[in-house]
């Protein structure tokens, strides 16, 4: 079963937001999903503690440098997604989760640093093409969008896309319930209303059955 990996060298781009969004939305639509939470932020260790793990997801944190590929080949081996949340830096560690990859997915926020920031993600994707001769799946997700998008964001979409990177639609927008997920753990369904639940609901959905798409477009090709 396929590997997600979600990286980007820059700190509060959304990655453990992405992952957790992805991994439950999976999970909710029957997959069995484990998440291996590579961030000293432990972030997804922290959002597993705060309730009972939703059904088919299991959490491993502390998953060093020396055991993330064994890690994730054992795992793979059993049948599950992996879905690998890494550090906001570019070392190693990134490169050994990106090598192991069938999806990397790249969380950016639409500003120009993010932008810019960004971007060496995707050089380091290519870096590692180069070493394992072999194509490595790749994809943008744009994260804390608004509903009425600005300039910046839309130009930043559109040179993105003249580079022939592939972005991920829907984007993933603010809404309290995302940064809730933290709070109380859990999923969209099971914690307690915050905000629009049926449209935070139906975005993550939305982004799941997009990443999902991209999985099986690989597969069959």
């Amino acid at each position: 079963m396929p590997t997600i990996v979600v990286a980007s060298p820059k700190g509060g781009a959304g990655k453990s937001t992405a992952a957790t969004i992805l991994g439950t939305e999976l999970a909710h639509a029957g997959a069995a999903v484990t998440m291996l939470d590579c961030d000293p932020n432990k972030s997804l260790s922290l959002w597993a503690e705060r309730a009972p793990l939703p059904p088919r997801i299991r959490v491993l944190s502390d998953v060093g440098e020396g055991e993330l590929v064994r890690t994730i080949k054992r795992h793979d081996l059993d049948g599950e997604i992996v879905i690998v949340d890494l550090e906001g830096i570019a070392s190693r560690l990134v490169s050994r989760a990106i090598s192991q990859a069938d999806l990397v997915i790249t969380p950016m926020r639409a500003t120009t640093l993010d932008a810019t920031v960004g971007v060496r993600a995707l050089q380091l994707i290519q870096e590692e093409e180069e070493a394992l001769d072999r194509r490595i799946p790749h994809a943008v997700v744009f994260t804390m969008t608004r509903a009425i998008r600005s300039r910046q964001h839309s130009g930043i979409e559109t040179s993105l896309r003249d580079q022939g990177v592939d972005l991920i639609e829907p984007s993933l927008m603010e809404r309290t319930a995302f940064s809730a997920l933290f709070e109380f753990g859990g999923n969209l369904r099971s914690m307690s209303a915050q905000g629009n639940m049926d449209a935070a609901i139906a975005n993550a959905e939305g982004f799941a059955r997009a990443v999902y798409a991209r999985l099986a477009t690989e597969d069959a090709s």
